[in-house]
């Protein structure tokens, strides 16, 4: 995928013919409305058809935002809702995904105001990804420095985890360092499963190898 793009396929972003939601008048508790966004998602990501993952993450947003705002004291719904939002940006591509990325962005930012330790420092890391990923200025925001530092942050709250692993190693690949890329890539392959997350262990592991395939081909 092209720079225009902005490459966020790497981006972690339900399957039915039709993906309804329940209206969240109904809706059970924080923790349940977290998981079932999550299951969504993955499902998007990983199960459903190129051609139509851009209006179903567009839906499933709307259903993210309305629960973050409900939970306005709790980051993993914000969370959630910025990883959402970046992976519709990824499926829309060009010029008409930069008002998502940077929606995305401030998102972020809110959950890690709240607490940047939710989700094991999962805002931290989508957004240092967001920072690699997009543009610089004047056409975005993207700074590599910043990304390494949020990446870093990620890392530390959750050392062992193949989302932190994966992303740092692919940003070290990107700027250069394919060698230190290998190694973290490796950590992210040996990563422990996630209770309940077995479709996207299943293709964060397939990332994993193919990157590191590339990574060990430009040491």
């Amino acid at each position: 995928m092209n720079k225009t793009r902005f490459a966020l396929t790497a981006f972690f972003t339900s399957v039915c013919a039709t993906l309804a939601f329940a209206p969240l008048a109904h809706a059970g508790s924080v923790e349940d409305d977290v998981v079932q966004l999550q299951h969504d998602w993955e499902v998007i990501r990983y199960q459903t058809p190129a051609a139509e993952r851009e209006k179903r993450f567009e839906a499933l947003a709307a259903k993210a935002h309305q629960i973050a705002e409900a939970q306005p004291a709790r980051a993993e719904p914000l969370v959630w809702e910025g990883i959402i939002v970046s992976s519709w940006a990824g499926e829309k591509g060009g010029l008409g995904a930069l008002g998502l990325v940077k929606r995305a962005k401030v998102i972020y930012e809110n959950a890690i105001k709240i607490d940047g330790k939710a989700l094991d420092g999962s805002a931290y890391n989508s957004l240092g990804v967001l920072y690699y990923k997009v543009p610089g200025w004047p056409v975005a925001f993207g700074d590599k420095g910043r990304a390494k530092e949020l990446l870093e942050q990620a890392l530390a709250l959750n050392p062992k985890g193949i989302d932190p692993n994966f992303f740092y190693g692919e940003y070290l690949l990107e700027t250069g360092n394919a060698a230190e890329a290998v190694t973290y890539l490796e950590r992210a392959l040996q990563a422990p499963p996630r209770p309940g997350r077995q479709v996207a262990d299943t293709g964060r592991r397939e990332e994993v190898r193919v990157l590191l395939e590339k990574a060990k081909a430009a040491r």
